[in-house]
């Protein structure tokens, strides 16, 4: 049996033995070796570095057969040397941490994306059905929150919808400009602007300010509900969440975006006008007949059309992420992020598809 005495200041700043040193002694005796009994000398001072060389010393004994007697240590070192034990090493960190390789992420990605869109289409489909139902006249739902719902998503929305329109429409003609001015046509200004906000940027910029300010609102409030668990309770009282939160929610949506996207062309056009004529010395007269001859109604409905489908996909992203929310704070936060973020992404792939599509129908 071999005696190891413990005496001094056996923390991270005193001088002891160390490790290396000591397991040359062992090495040299282990053959004779049976039992290891440790014990400790006053005076005596300690911290994690004593647990690290104990701990060494019980994976030496371990390896090598050896029984490791602590009984003589203190009562605080022996708990925390047996709960070091009770705790397994994370295998990641020892062994050096090696990720899924990226053949099996794009699997996970590819299943995940699979899922959502799965749920998406599943909850669009309920919203058909509570359409159907209201159209019917059997839909549930308060009168009165569809009113608040269509004030807070049109009239107060009014003025950050308003200041990011005039803004965009400043922008592309000051950027339309600079390339414009080389040619002497700076008068295209008010076509580029026109064309540029009516078609694409009017619909798409009010699209993603809702998407940030009620999509993610939505997400918050119906998280907050199931949180609160009043989203059950209205189960439980025979209430469907879809005709009584959804519903009404996104209907709101689906009639103000269209005319907030209007304002936003009417606004970012202004701002093209300002553009034109305090740096391009173009006459008021002369830029708006100008944009008259270049925007059409086609190009109008075009914009509508695609601010009535951004209407679709933000209140129903920002329900779903919503309705899908844990029973903490930290859910309602992850819920209103994931909303914001899926609605933006929608935003963009349908923009994309519907300018695809008008594109090969000549519109």
């Amino acid at each position: 049996m071999a005696e190891v005495r413990l005496t001094g200041d056996w923390t991270l700043h005193g001088d002891v033995l160390s490790w290396s040193e000591f397991t040359q002694d062992l090495q040299a005796s282990r053959q004779t070796l049976a039992i290891i009994r440790v014990t400790c000398i006053e005076p005596f001072d300690w911290d994690s570095r004593l647990l690290t060389f104990l701990r060494n010393l019980a994976d030496f004994a371990g390896t090598q057969g050896i029984r490791l007697e602590t009984d003589a240590l203190p009562t605080g070192i022996r708990q925390l040397l047996q709960l070091s034990r009770a705790v397994p090493e994370n295998s990641a960190v020892q062994a050096g941490f090696e990720g899924p390789s990226l053949l099996h992420r794009l699997g996970e990605g590819l299943l995940d994306g699979l899922h959502e869109a799965r749920l998406f289409t599943h909850f669009v489909g309920e919203w058909i059905i509570a359409l159907f139902r209201l159209i019917m006249g059997r839909a549930n739902f308060r009168r009165s929150d569809f009113l608040l719902f269509l004030q807070s998503t049109g009239a107060d929305a009014l003025p950050i919808v308003s200041l990011i329109s005039i803004l965009v429409g400043a922008v592309l003609a000051f950027v339309g400009a600079v390339q414009l001015q080389m040619f002497g046509a700076e008068i295209y200004v008010a076509n580029l602007v026109g064309l540029g906000v009516v078609r694409e940027m009017g619909s798409m910029m009010t699209a993603i300010i809702m998407a940030g300010r009620t999509g993610s609102a939505y997400a918050a409030q119906l998280g907050t509900m199931q949180v609160n668990e009043e989203i059950d309770a209205l189960k439980t009282l025979g209430v469907s969440p879809m005709e009584f939160l959804v519903l009404p929610r996104s209907l709101a949506l689906l009639i103000m975006l269209p005319l907030l996207c209007l304002w936003a062309d009417v606004l970012g056009i202004l701002g093209g006008v300002i553009v034109g004529i305090t740096l391009l010395d173009i006459s008021l007269l002369e830029y708006l007949v100008q944009t008259q001859q270049a925007i059409t109604l086609g190009d109008v409905a075009v914009g509508l059309i695609k601010s009535f489908i951004f209407a679709g996909v933000i209140s129903l992203a920002g329900c779903l992420r919503g309705l899908q929310s844990g029973r903490n704070s930290s859910a309602v936060g992850n819920a209103t992020t994931s909303a914001m973020v899926t609605a933006i992404l929608l935003i963009v792939v349908w923009d994309a598809l519907t300018t695809l599509i008008f594109n090969r129908l000549g519109i």
